[in-house]
């Protein structure tokens, strides 16, 4: 059905056609016509953070930033799905027009800037949902928000989806929010991990259950920067990693429509590079430490060469702008089939 509908939807802007997708799928989902949609895969389960992943294909963070589809997204398969980024205030994002298809790389180019209702708004959906399965919600900062003060706006926000998450992703790797990456310097990283990891285990106390932390990191990032970074994670002791956000660099898009757009460039030119830091990131951290896998996953060899590379899980997004639902499937089962080939 999707192959059908994508022309269609390419006619349309993007930030419109990403829209009305969602809301077509709610409809679908309401109505009980969501298995014309996608065919739910088989069951691949997966350990890993002290959570049970039904299969190890997830959504990632982006495409649901207030949580107002989780009941819609959960009938197209996914093994678990990540919600936000949030941040404490709402906020509009960046001016549009702030999304850019380059077809003929099957890549995305997104400045969206953390557009979002606010946290308060995201834990109402969260609890109107009948959704019960592995849930991360992503969490950032307000864009007025000096990088001083950042961390007390992810301590608001942890403290408010804590008792909703299965897992929490901190965001400081959006290239869309001025000043952010900065956050990943060694120095500046080991102070904002050590209060939020102090905050983790006071709120797992309070709670009598422990949620998992991870850390979401840029793929733009030299080999000094990533070792200084495994080992802030590790002295630490932080649940996880997902490699990659978005990337700034042009490099493999060069002479495309919109290629000179500022934003974080997704899909398929960005799998090389994700898959790389990936890989040296797994190599650093020894084989304690949850990864997750997502950057320009469009097929299903895509997804097993990421679990191949050191990923216990990996995510999807740009992908299914392009090859729609039937993509988690897919993953699922050429993950299933190479593992099983590894096995023998």
């Amino acid at each position: 059905m999707y192959d059908t509908l994508r022309p269609l939807l390419f006619k349309l802007e993007p930030e419109t056609a990403h829209h009305l997708t969602l809301y077509g799928l709610g409809v679908a989902q309401r109505s009980g016509f969501a298995h014309l949609i996608a065919k739910p895969p088989a069951e691949l389960p997966v350990n890993i953070f002290g959570l049970r992943f039904p299969n190890p294909v997830g959504l990632a963070a982006g495409l649901d930033k207030n949580a107002d589809h989780l009941d819609a997204l959960a009938t197209l398969g996914f093994g678990f799905i990540e919600v936000g980024t949030t941040t404490p205030r709402p906020q509009p994002g960046n001016d549009k027009p702030r999304m850019f298809r380059l077809p003929e790389h099957e890549a995305v180019i997104n400045r969206l800037g953390f557009n979002n209702d606010g946290v308060d708004a995201l834990v109402r959906n969260v609890q109107r949902a009948t959704y019960r399965g592995v849930l991360g919600i992503n969490i950032g900062k307000n864009k007025d928000t000096p990088n001083e003060k950042a961390v007390d706006d992810y301590l608001f926000c942890l403290e408010r989806v804590y008792p909703h998450a299965s897992y929490i992703t901190v965001n400081i790797s959006s290239p869309n929010t001025q000043g952010l990456r900065d956050l990943q310097e060694e120095a500046t990283l080991r102070r904002f991990i050590e209060t939020l990891r102090e905050a983790q285990e006071r709120l797992g106390s309070q709670a009598g259950a422990r949620k998992p932390m991870l850390l979401k990191i840029a793929p733009d990032l030299n080999e000094s920067e990533l070792d200084a970074i495994a080992e802030v994670l590790s002295e630490a002791k932080v649940d996880g990693l997902i490699c990659t956000n978005t990337t700034i660099d042009r490099t493999a898009v060069i002479g495309a429509t919109h290629a000179e757009q500022t934003g974080g460039l997704s899909g398929k030119p960005l799998f090389k590079r994700s898959t790389e830091v990936l890989r040296g990131m797994r190599q650093r951290l020894g084989a304690d430490v949850g990864i997750v896998g997502v950057g320009g996953i469009l097929d299903g060899d895509n997804a097993a060469e990421k679990i191949a590379a050191g990923a216990n899980l990996v995510q999807l997004y740009s992908g299914m702008v392009y090859r729609g639902p039937h993509l988690i499937g897919e993953c699922v089962e050429e993950i299933r089939r190479q593992g099983m080939m590894h096995a023998r």
